[in-house]
């Protein structure tokens, strides 16, 4: 079975401002591929804004969306960082970093005033922003003999494989982009070709 291909998230950094009796809850969204990302941008944010209350944030990460957190700092638990991450999920999106600041107005909101308030902040961020459908590839390294350059080029082509880098000499080398759901079935073209091998890159 093909495993989905493609996965939303956003083109660049967009902001939003939610008030709320008082209390100002600003809004950023980051498109992040890495933790350290993360971790950047949350430091960077609280130095930026070293005196509001609270800094919290959500992030999801890779195309499986299996990498996440919700953080609530300081928040009652459950009304900052998961209502945030509701939203990350609502438009099912993945590397992406959500980060709310809020400044305290002097009144609570109480419980599901925080949610509401978090929740449509990450929802008014998210609306800012540009989505994007973007593709899911693994890279490969396919290498020959000059001899078979050219029988690795026609699966090369018929394929629409992305070509990142080539060596051509005696012995060639080519590193391949291939589409998470095109994999199996490139494999099975290379592994016909003799003398050839196609191993995922970094493996050869």
């Amino acid at each position: 079975m093909d495993e989905k291909d493609t996965y939303l998230t956003i083109a660049a950094p967009s902001e939003a401002i939610y008030k709320d009796k008082g209390s100002k809850f600003l809004a950023f969204a980051y498109h992040v591929q890495t933790l350290e990302e993360v971790k950047t941008i949350i430091e960077q944010k609280r130095k930026e804004f070293y005196d509001a209350r609270h800094v919290c944030y959500a992030y999801m990460l890779g195309y499986r969306r299996t990498s996440f957190r919700a953080n609530d700092d300081g928040e009652p638990s459950g009304t900052a960082g998961k209502p945030i991450l509701g939203q990350i999920n609502s438009a099912q999106l993945t590397d992406v970093l959500i980060v709310v600041v809020r400044y305290f107005g002097g009144i609570l909101l109480g419980t599901s005033g925080l949610i509401q308030a978090y929740k449509t902040a990450a929802a008014d961020a998210i609306g800012n922003a540009v989505i994007e459908d973007r593709v899911v590839e693994e890279l490969f390294t396919a290498q020959c003999g000059y001899d078979m350059l050219n029988s690795v080029m026609r699966i090369v082509k018929e394929c629409q494989l992305k070509i990142v880098a080539q060596r051509q000499e005696l012995d060639c080398s080519l590193t391949l982009s291939v589409r998470l759901s095109q994999i199996d079935q490139v494999k099975e073209r290379f592994s016909k070709l003799d003398f050839v091998s196609f191993e995922p890159y970094g493996e050869v």
